[in-house]
C-alpha cells in the first residue's frame, strides 16, 4: 500500500466537506433538508438558462469537434489498438452512465408527464399521451450524452495523447489555469467532483433499492422494509467492490456484457410479447416529435410564469433544468471513464460513439417499456397511475412486469438486471474516484485498496442516509453543489481545443482525414 501516491489534500478535503454537508443532515435533517431545497429552487429557478445553454452549446460543440481536424486525432501511438471491441465499450460506456435509474425512469417517467405534461397541455388529452412518450426520450437523449462527453475529450487527449498518467479534473483544465492545477485550484476541481459523484450515488441507490426490494418481495414474499434494503445495499457493493478490485478487463467489462445481455433479453421479450405495433409506431412517431422540437425542448424556459396573472407548471424547473443539472453532476465521472476506455479510437469515434450508442439505447428502453406501461394505462388493462399514487413508482414498476407472460421469470431477471446495473455504475464511480484521489496511476490503474476504500464510501453515506430519509436531500445537495461545474465544463473544453489545436500545427500528418497521430507536442503549457 503506496501513501505517497494518493492525493492527500484532494482525500482528506473530499472527505470533509462530504461530511460536513452529511453530519448535519443526519443530526437535523428537516432544518437541513429546507435549507438544501431552497438552495435548490434559487439555482434551477434562476440560472435555468445557464444549463440549458451549456445542453445546447455542448452538442453544438462536440458536433463541430466531430467534423473537425481535432475529431481525427488518434487516441494512443499509431501502432495502439483499440482497447475494447465495440460491443464491450459501448456496454461499459452505457452502464456506467444511466445506471439502475433508466429502468426506474423508462418504465415509469411518461405517467408523469401525463399526468403533468408541458407547453400548458391539457392533462391526459391526447397531445399530453404524445408528449409523455417523447419527453423521456429527450431528457435522456443527445444533449445529456453530450455533456457526458464533454470531460471525455481533454482527460482522454491528456491521458492517450500527452502521456499524463493521471486521471484527474484538474490535470484536463492544465492548457488554460497553468500551474494552478498542481495547487488549491485544481484541488477545489477535484473536490468538486468527488462530492457531486458521491451525492448522486446516492440517488441512484434511492431509486435503485426500493425497485429491488419490490421485486424481491414479488420474488420471495419478504416484505420489504429498511433491514431488506440495507442487505440489498451490502450485496450490491460486494458485486461492485469486486468488480472494481479486478480492474476494467477482469471485472468491469465482464460485468458490463452481462449487464447489456440481460437488457437486450427484457427489451425483446417485452416488445415481442406486449403490444408490439403500438411501441413500434408511438416510439417511431415520439423520435419525429423530438427531431421536429428538439430545439423548442431544448430551450423552453416557461417565460410568463413571472408574469402576474399567468399559472406557473414549473415543468421545465422540475424536469429539464433539473436533469441537465443531474448530467453536470455526474459528466465528470462518466467522462472520465469514457475517456479511460477509449485508448486506440479517435476524438470523433469516442465522441459520436458515445452519442450514438448512450441515446440508442435510452430511446429503446424508453420506447419499449415506457410504451409498454402507456399501452396498458390507455388500453385499461391495468391502471398504472392509480396504482402508482397508491403504492409507489417502485412497486407500480413491477407491477407492470406482472402483466406480461411468465411474469413469475422475467420479474426475477429484472430484479437481477437491476442489481447488476447499480453495481456497473458504482464499480466503474469507485474506480474513478480512486483515480482523481491519486497522484498517479501505476499500470494505468488506481490502487485495489483505493478503489475498496471509495467502493465502500459510496455505500456507507447513502446507508445512513436512507435510514433517516435524507437521501433526496444529498442528491439534491448535490445538485446544488455541481452548479460550479457549468463554468469546470466551459474550461475542459476551452483546455481541449487550445491543447489540441496547438498541438496540430506540429504534425505533418495534420491533413489525413482518417486518423492525426500527434507526435510533436506543444510546449506552452
Amino acid at each position: 500500500m503506496n501513501k505517497r501516491l494518493i492525493d492527500w489534500p484532494t482525500f482528506i478535503l473530499a472527505l470533509v466537506i462530504l461530511f460536513s454537508v452529511v453530519i448535519p443532515l443526519i443530526l437535523f435533517p428537516e432544518a437541513g433538508a429546507s435549507v438544501i431545497n431552497q438552495a435548490n429552487e434559487f439555482v434551477t429557478g434562476n440560472f435555468g438558462i445557464l444549463y440549458l445553454l451549456l445542453g445546447l452549446g455542448v452538442l453544438i460543440f462536440l458536433l463541430y469537434v466531430s467534423f473537425s481536424r481535432n475529431g481525427n486525432i488518434k487516441l494512443g501511438d499509431r501502432n495502439t489498438k483499440k482497447e475494447f471491441g465495440t460491443f464491450s465499450w459501448a456496454a461499459m460506456l452505457f452502464s456506467a452512465g444511466i445506471g439502475s435509474s433508466i429502468l426506474y425512469w423508462g418504465m415509469i417517467e411518461w405517467a408523469y408527464y401525463y399526468e403533468g405534461p408541458p407547453f400548458g397541455i391539457t392533462p391526459e388529452s391526447e397531445e399530453a399521451i404524445n408528449w409523455a412518450a417523447s419527453y423521456g426520450m429527450f431528457h435522456w437523449g443527445p444533449v445529456a450524452w453530450a455533456l457526458y462527453t464533454l470531460p471525455a475529450l481533454p482527460i482522454a487527449y491528456f491521458y492517450y495523447v500527452r502521456k499524463k498518467p493521471v486521471l484527474k479534473i484538474s490535470e484536463a483544465s492544465r492548457p488554460v489555469i497553468g500551474k494552478h492545477a498542481d495547487g488549491p485550484l485544481g484541488t477545489i476541481i477535484d473536490v468538486l467532483f468527488i462530492f457531486g459523484l458521491l451525492g448522486g450515488a446516492g440517488t441512484t441507490l434511492a431509486l435503485g433499492t426500493p425497485m429491488i426490494a419490490e421485486g424481491v418481495n414479488h420474488v420471495t414474499g419478504i416484505p420489504v422494509s429498511l433491514g431488506m434494503q440495507a442487505v440489498i445495499m451490502l450485496i450490491c457493493t460486494a458485486i461492485f467492490a469486486f468488480s472494481s478490485y479486478s480492474g476494467i478487463n477482469k471485472g468491469i467489462k465482464l460485468l458490463s456484457d452481462l449487464n447489456i445481455w440481460l437488457v437486450l433479453f427484457i427489451l425483446a421479450f417485452v416488445f415481442i410479447f406486449g403490444p408490439t405495433l403500438f411501441i413500434s409506431e408511438m416510439t417511431f412517431t415520439s423520435i419525429g416529435r423530438i427531431v421536429n422540437n428538439i430545439f423548442s425542448m431544448a430551450t423552453w424556459l416557461e417565460p410568463l410564469a413571472s408574469v402576474p396573472g399567468y399559472e406557473a407548471t414549473n415543468f421545465p424547473e422540475t424536469w429539464t433544468v433539473f436533469y441537465w443539472a443531474w448530467w453536470v453532476v455526474y459528466a465528470p465521472f462518466v467522462g472520465l471513464f469514457v475517456a479511460r476506455i477509449s485508448r486506440g479510437r479517435t476524438i470523433k469515434e469516442m465522441v459520436l460513439g458515445t452519442l450514438i450508442y448512450g441515446t440508442l439505447g435510452c430511446v429503446l428502453f424508453f420506447g419499449i417499456l415506457g410504451n409498454y406501461g402507456l399501452y396498458l394505462q390507455l388500453s385499461q388493462s391495468f391502471d398504472v397511475i392509480g396504482f402508482m399514487n397508491e403504492y409507489g413508482a417502485p412497486a407500480a414498476i413491477i407491477a407492470i412486469l406482472d402483466q406480461l407472460p411468465i411474469s413469475w421469470f422475467i420479474i426475477p431477471v429484472f430484479t437481477i438486471l437491476a442489481i447488476i446495473f447499480l453495481a456497473t455504475t458504482f464499480d466503474s464511480a469507485s474506480y474513478i474516484l480512486a483515480a482523481v484521489a491519486q497522484r498517479k496511476l501505476i499500470g494505468g490503474e488506481p490502487m485495489r485498496w483505493h478503489r475498496i476504500f471509495w467502493a465502500f464510501m459510496l455505500m456507507i453515506l447513502p446507508m445512513a442516509l436512507m435510514f433517516i430519509g435524507g437521501l433526496e436531500t444529498l442528491q439534491t445537495a448535490s445538485i446544488v453543489a455541481g452548479f460550479p461545474v457549468i463554468f469546470i465544463m466551459i474550461l475542459l473544453a476551452w483546455s481541449f481545443m487550445r491543447a489540441s489545436t496547438d498541438d496540430l500545427k506540429l504534425q505533418r500528418d495534420a491533413r489525413k482525414p482518417k486518423s492525426i497521430t500527434i507526435e510533436n507536442i506543444s510546449r506552452k503549457d
